[in-house]
């Protein structure tokens, strides 16, 4: 078995933390009227895509009604509704819709995670279980070798990455790394981190992204991973 196929049973063994497994098992009894008939996923969300990607999605969490019933990341809610569509065009997806996880959608060059794999009460981890699904992360963001950029979608994402480089001794404090739409850094690890905002409901209804913002971000994460993987090595 590889280390990732390990490392994924691990994810969705975890009970570490006894607010979210409450949460996540709750929402999988009651469900949403819309979704009776499913049998939720009900369990920590293992990441999704290419091993060999150069770009990394680093998300939230999963969705109450979206991964926590289908167990695949943005897959089943109104986030992966917009973005999916949006890695179709911009030749990561096989195809714009996410329904479940055998609706035969594959990634190229792309691999999804999230700061925290359960579903949090209002989309909110405490730092606490930040904290505890960091061993989960650091194995997992460790182990995709061929990572050259990270799209961070929020500022949870956007911390939950830089805070990686600090545990692994490289960044002595965050604070030159401000979030903002559309900025780029390039890390002490080397990988350059770019900045989304998150595509969840509340920012895609009310304007805050815009397909277009959020095809142009995709874009240039694919031109820095090219130019990354063209540049000749520092001397």
């Amino acid at each position: 078995m590889d280390w990732l196929s390990v490392l994924n049973k691990e994810v969705v063994a975890c009970t570490r933390c006894p607010r979210l497994v409450t949460y996540r098992e709750q929402i999988a009894r009651e469900k949403r009227r819309a979704y009776r008939d499913w049998e939720y996923w009900g369990k920590p969300v293992p990441g999704f895509g290419d091993p060999k990607a150069r770009v990394l999605i680093m998300g939230l969490a999963p969705g109450a009604h979206g991964s926590n019933r289908t167990g695949r990341p943005f897959t089943g809610d109104a986030s992966g509704s917009f973005m999916y569509p949006v890695l179709c065009e911009t030749g990561f997806a096989s195809q714009p819709t996410a329904t479940d996880r055998n609706d035969g959608l594959k990634l190229t060059d792309l691999y999804i995670t999230a700061a925290v794999r359960c579903a949090p009460p209002d989309n909110k981890p405490l730092p606490s279980e930040l904290a505890e699904c960091s061993v989960f992360l650091d194995r997992e963001v460790e182990g995709l070798k061929q990572v050259k950029v990270v799209v961070a979608l929020g500022k949870i994402g956007f911390d939950a990455y830089l805070n990686y480089v600090k545990r692994r001794g490289l960044l002595p404090t965050r604070k030159p790394y401000v979030f903002k739409h559309g900025a780029h850094y390039r890390l002490p690890d080397g990988k350059i981190l770019l900045a989304s905002y998150h595509p969840s409901n509340q920012n895609t209804q009310t304007g805050k992204l815009t397909r277009d913002m959020f095809v142009k971000i995709f874009k240039q994460a694919a031109n820095l991973a090219d130019e990354e993987t063209t540049a000749p090595p520092d001397r």
